[in-house]
């Protein structure tokens, strides 16, 4: 009884012994891995399983971005968790952010993938990876869940980052395409365009009606233009034969001169489609000039011919109407008498008034009058004469004359009448205008002269005014020529007194401006001065300097004041100016030497609280002088710091990690919620 006891406590003592030295054997701590990319500390894997192993996680190296490290123990501990213990592991092996590390717990069947948060494999993978590794893992299959693992981090092995890149690419490029074809479309119908339009203006002109038109519509109408002018005047040829054989060479003489006009125009546009037409090789402006040159050209002798027309129109129903036209005429030329009689004696009414060139334009209009008035008669005469003779066309003719020269008649004499009714009204004129000038004159003589201009206008202007006068009052006077030189004295005076007018009111301005100024800068004197007296002690030179110069303008400036007020205003400004100088370096040199705290609570050494400009009277003056002495050096060592100084250093810096352990690449270990059981 006793033996078994003993044998049974001696089997519970082995039994625990070696339970204790297994559990001590089996967990792990974290470790330093192997050289290769599997750390097999469980001693699960076969010498040929590592070597697939290794040899998958080489060709995961060689085809991806990522590694993967592999560590298979026993057990973890120290710490327990597998997720801290793995990413202890790798942050003390300094694994990269592209870098993962496998840790498997065989006998703690479980397992994890520390990935750092910035790796290239996101966490939703690595948990994915992860749930597919459990049937291996859990049939021991190292092989199959290491492989699992690599060809979840491995992916596509790049080809889907790469495919994604291509259809980018691609898609960029068919962009660049679509691009390139449309622009290369766009630039083909801009050319063609240009061609087409050749050198049509861009913006069409309103007062061009062919810059709406192509080089090519421009060349048509042209063509056609052309075409048409050279069978008008081929027709009108014609119609001037048949008006010579009707009415004769003497009635058709002016038609005869239209159609060689229009003749010589044509010629004029066929030398320039004959320059279009040569080989020489044309500008297309040239070509677009010359083009509607030759239309313009067509348009003038259409209408030219298309008066003539009108013209053999009127004589052709003339003719057909002679006797009443006759009759006609011979009314109008008896109207005629009359005026033709008082035409001699309206001109010498004029001329015992007015000087002979006055009347330079009518004075052979009585004789031209009666000249146009005896042909009027012979055409009267030949025209009945032609009617009873049954010709026509030369009784048309006649007619046509008689009637001219009746009309040409009659404006010959009422020219006489109307010559004399516009000089009187230029008389009146002038009048006006002398009248206009001795108010000038009398303007002028209440405006400043310091130049004598004024003085000088005016008497050059009184001067015509005399001449004026006089000849107004002449026996045979000019008002033509005396209007004009009213007018040119007046524009004289006019110019004087307005520059006098602008001398005054420029006076007036010069005068207000000074008064002001001179009130301002005597303003800023006196508080420049106030201001440096009750700081002397620690106001400079400058200051000084800019307040003497602006009291010596000012005087200055009050010199001038009565005698050259524009100099005054000048000296005036300065004196503000150097005042305002002043003022600024005085205030200036204060801040420099009042140290902080001065101005605003220290007490008079002489009574009294000091003022927040520093004091005031002897005890200021006195004040700021100890300051300045102070400040400038003289009492007391300086307190310029010393140039020295030091740099903070540290120890170092560290990397923190989720899980405790060392630093960590890209800002740390994931510290996925992950890891499996098995």
């Amino acid at each position: 009884m006793t033996k078994r006891w003993l044998a049974l406590a001696a089997l519970t003592l082995a039994a625990a012994a070696g339970a204790f030295t297994a559990s001590a054997a089996s967990a792990t701590d974290p470790l330093t891995l192997d050289a290769g990319y599997v750390t097999d500390q469980a001693d699960v894997l076969s010498a040929d399983e590592e070597a697939t192993v290794e040899a998958r996680l080489e060709e995961l190296t060689d085809k991806s971005n990522a590694d993967l490290f592999v560590v298979l123990v026993d057990d973890f501990t120290n710490p327990t968790d597998n997720v801290q213990w793995a990413d202890t592991v790798a942050d003390s092996n300094n694994l990269g952010s592209e870098q993962y590390l496998l840790a498997i717990a065989v006998d703690g069947r479980s397992y994890y993938i520390s990935a750092a948060s910035d790796g290239p494999v996101s966490s939703d993978q690595l948990d994915a990876i992860e749930d597919k590794m459990v049937p291996f893992a859990a049939e021991g299959d190292w092989v199959g869940a290491i492989t699992l693992a690599a060809d979840g981090i491995q992916g596509d092995g790049g080809a889907g980052a790469l495919r994604t890149v291509l259809i980018v690419v691609a898609v960029i490029a068919a962009a660049l395409l679509l691009w390139l074809i449309v622009a290369l479309v766009r630039r083909a119908r801009r050319t063609a365009e240009i061609r087409k339009r050749g050198a049509m203006p861009e913006k069409p002109d309103p007062a061009d009606p062919f810059s709406t038109l192509t080089d090519e519509q421009v060349e048509t109408q042209a063509g056609l233009a052309l075409v048409q002018a050279d069978d008008a005047i081929t027709s009108s040829k014609e119609e001037l034969g048949f008006a010579v054989a009707q009415f004769g060479e003497g009635a058709t003489e002016e038609f005869t001169r239209v159609v060689d006009a229009a003749k010589a125009k044509i010629a004029e546009a066929f030398d320039l489609q004959q320059k279009l037409d040569d080989e020489i090789e044309d500008t297309i402006h040239d070509r677009r000039a010359w083009h509607i040159r030759i239309i313009r050209i067509a348009e003038e002798i259409d209408d030219v011919l298309d008066d003539n027309t009108e013209a053999f129109d009127a004589l052709r129903k003339l003719e057909q109407n002679a006797p009443q036209e006759l009759e006609r005429v011979r009314a109008e030329r008896a109207a005629l008498n009359p005026i033709l009689a008082s035409a001699a004696p309206a001109l010498a009414a004029l001329s015992a008034t007015y000087d002979p060139a006055a009347l330079s334009t009518v004075a052979d209009n009585p004789a031209q009058a009666q000249e146009r008035a005896d042909l009027a008669d012979r055409s009267i005469e030949a025209a009945a004469q032609a009617i009873a003779a049954g010709r026509s066309g030369e009784a048309a003719f006649a007619i046509r004359t008689a009637e001219q020269s009746v009309a040409q008649a009659a404006q010959l004499a009422q020219a006489i009448t109307t010559l004399g009714a516009e000089l009187a009204a230029i008389e009146t004129q002038s009048q006006a205008l002398i009248t206009e000038l001795q108010a000038d004159l009398a303007a002028a003589q209440q405006l400043p002269d310091a130049a004598g201009t004024i003085a000088a206008a005016s008497s050059l202007t009184a001067q015509q005014l005399q001449v004026a006068q006089v000849d107004l009052a002449a026996a045979k006077r000019n008002p033509q020529r005396v209007l004009e030189a009213l007018r040119a004295a007046n524009a004289q005076i006019d110019a004087a007194i307005a520059q006098g007018r602008e001398t005054v009111e420029r006076s007036r301005r010069v005068q207000q401006m000074l008064e002001q100024t001179l009130a301002q800068a005597g303003s800023e004197i006196r508080a420049a001065r106030e201001f440096i007296e009750t700081r002397r002690g620690t106001v400079g030179s400058t200051a000084r300097t800019r307040l003497a110069n602006a009291e010596a303008s000012l005087t200055n400036a009050l010199n001038l004041r009565a005698t050259d007020p524009e100099a005054s205003l000048a000296e005036a400004n300065r004196a503000l100016s150097l005042a305002g100088q002043a003022t600024s370096a005085a205030q200036s040199d204060v801040q420099s030497y009042n140290p902080p705290g001065y101005e605003s609570g220290w007490g008079s050494p002489f009574g009294g609280s000091g003022s927040s400009s520093g004091g005031s009277g002897i005890g200021g003056d006195i004040l700021g002088g100890i300051i300045g002495g102070l400040l400038a050096g003289g009492g007391g060592g300086s307190s310029r710091r010393s140039s020295s100084g030091w740099r903070s250093s540290g120890g170092g810096g560290f990397r923190s990690s989720g899980f405790g352990g060392g630093g960590s690449r890209g800002g740390g270990r994931s510290g996925r919620s992950g890891g499996r059981r098995f």
